[in-house]
């Protein structure tokens, strides 16, 4: 436990690659900072961190430190969450990674609905992409991910899985909004706004694409799915999306590319592999788990 501030200096250093700006960041003088942490590599036994032109990075030995101090902050976590529930009050953080889909409907209902009973927990929710939640995962910088297709999954638990398919959204007075069966080479061959190449989305639909010998050609691309709900709107074309983040309205409608030429892809809710979640996290998770399968294709 003594050890714990001196942790934190060590990943201020690490996140800024700086003993400079890590000292301003933290209201301390970089020889202050410097010596502490020095003398914790004395008494631990290794140096943690090798020069660079510009700065520094922590070494493999202070790779270990760091993994085992989140570890450790995880760990107290889920004990004071216990102790809450043995005092009868509930209380706790839960952080979640998450897709931009997430954000419209399904996060706010669900964050809100574990809030009526346990109004001691607070929560973060951290927009990112594909690879980075699972980094995230990995870093213990969020307790969950709920991702469309994950990309590694090597230190991916999965905790539930639902199937999306990719839907094309569009004006109700499209050309393609009458159509019984929307095919992809109709889509490709429409003018379209679609997500940047980080995204699942974006993902699936180059894979089909390529398949076909085509390819995707947006007249805009972008990291953002507001806009590409927005857009669509502005200009007689069509967005991409999966349907946990849209809603009908009178201006919009949405349907799904068919599933001969593009199968659903993998919405993922899971966690790092092998550790054990704070409570309020491991709550959520099962609130989340459950609520999921009501968005299964049937």
């Amino acid at each position: 436990m003594r050890h714990l501030y001196t942790f934190h200096l060590i990943e201020a250093v690490a996140r800024t690659g700086s003993m400079r700006r890590a000292a301003e960041d933290l209201s301390l003088t970089a020889s202050a900072l410097t010596r502490r942490i020095q003398r914790f590599e004395q008494e631990f036994g290794a140096r943690l961190f090798e020069r660079l032109p510009n700065g520094v990075r922590l070494n493999p030995a202070g790779e270990l430190l760091l993994h085992h101090y989140r570890a450790t902050l995880s760990d107290l976590a889920r004990v004071q969450g216990q102790v809450a529930d043995l005092a009868g009050v509930r209380r706790g953080h839960v952080s979640i990674a998450c897709s931009q889909a997430m954000l419209p409907y399904f996060l706010p209902e669900q964050i809100a609905r574990y809030r009526t009973e346990h109004t001691g927990v607070s929560f973060s929710v951290n927009v990112r992409d594909r690879t980075e939640a699972e980094d995230e995962l990995r870093t213990f910088a969020s307790d969950l991910a709920l991702v469309f297709e994950p990309v590694y999954l090597v230190d991916f638990e999965v905790i539930h899985v639902v199937p999306q398919e990719v839907h094309v959204i569009m004006a109700p007075d499209h050309p393609l909004a009458s159509k019984p069966e929307i095919r992809l080479r109709d889509c490709l061959d429409t003018p379209h706004v679609a997500p940047s190449a980080q995204y699942g989305v974006r993902y699936l639909l180059d894979l089909a694409a390529r398949r076909g010998s085509r390819e995707v050609s947006p007249v805009v691309e972008t990291e953002s799915f507001e806009l590409i709900r927005h857009y669509v709107l502005h200009e007689k074309l069509v967005g991409f999306q999966i349907p946990i983040g849209l809603k009908a309205t009178p201006d919009l409608v949405y349907r799904p590319i068919s599933s001969r030429d593009l199968p659903p892809g993998s919405l993922i809710l899971g966690q790092m592999r092998g550790r054990t979640l704070p409570v309020a996290s491991a709550r959520f998770a099962m609130q989340l788990a459950t609520a999921l399968k009501d968005y299964e294709i049937s």
